[in-house]
């Protein structure tokens, strides 16, 4: 059974940093295409960062770039998300992703078949 869940969210004052988890359970994080997404109260989900499959070069959303960065862990099976000089404007609910179909790379990250329960994410000025 594919299982993704969420840890590390957290309050921090604008400036600080997190580190976002997702263990991912019942498939191997190689064998995914997988990534982040956020959803704050009111907006629509929005696609982050990702990793597909067996390319390794991440690609971000143009509002994060400089600043989060995610990374996968082939023997811990984890996900994760680095995120510094976080701003109030990244106060969301944070997703993990993950989908195995073949042209899975093409796939907007919300789309992606599995997702994990979030974890919440509030900056303060």
């Amino acid at each position: 059974q594919v299982q993704l869940r969420e840890s590390g969210g957290g309050s921090v004052q604008a400036g600080g940093s997190l580190r976002l988890s997702c263990a991912a359970s019942g498939f191997a994080v190689t064998s995914a295409c997988m990534g982040w997404f956020r959803q704050a109260p009111g907006k629509e989900r929005e696609a982050l960062a990702r990793i597909d499959k067996s390319d390794n070069r991440p690609g971000y959303a143009d509002s994060i770039k400089d600043r989060f960065t995610i990374s996968r862990d082939n023997d811990e099976n984890s996900l994760y998300l680095q995120m510094n000089s976080l701003k109030p404007g990244d106060t969301a609910m944070y997703y993990c992703a993950a989908d195995f179909r073949p042209k899975c790379h093409t796939i907007q990250i919300p789309f992606l078949t599995y997702q994990g329960q979030g974890t919440q994410v509030t900056v303060s000025s």
